[in-house]
């Protein structure tokens, strides 16, 4: 399957992993498999901000299809209310 084709479904990460990486429990979302790696690079590489630029984009991009993700779940649900916003 070709990178980037939009189809192919991250593994997510378990509980377990999530746990033994620390991962706060506001961050354990379905880009958390992606946020574990990162968090070990910028351990590693003490926070430097032009290390781990790969991971980093990679979480980014996750965070903002989940964002993209949720908006248009919200339109689908404002159009079926007929417009009507819920505050």
């Amino acid at each position: 399957m070709a990178l980037g084709s939009g189809n192919d479904t991250p593994r997510l990460a378990t509980r377990e992993e999530m746990r033994d990486a620390k991962v706060p429990l506001a961050y354990r979302d379905s880009c958390a498999n992606l946020l574990i790696p990162l968090n070990r690079c910028r351990f590693e590489t003490y926070y430097l901000p032009w290390k781990c630029e790969d991971e980093r984009h990679s979480y980014e991009k996750c965070q903002y299809v989940e964002f993209k993700k949720r908006v248009a779940k919200m339109d689908e649900l404002r159009a079926a209310k007929g417009g009507a916003r819920s505050n």
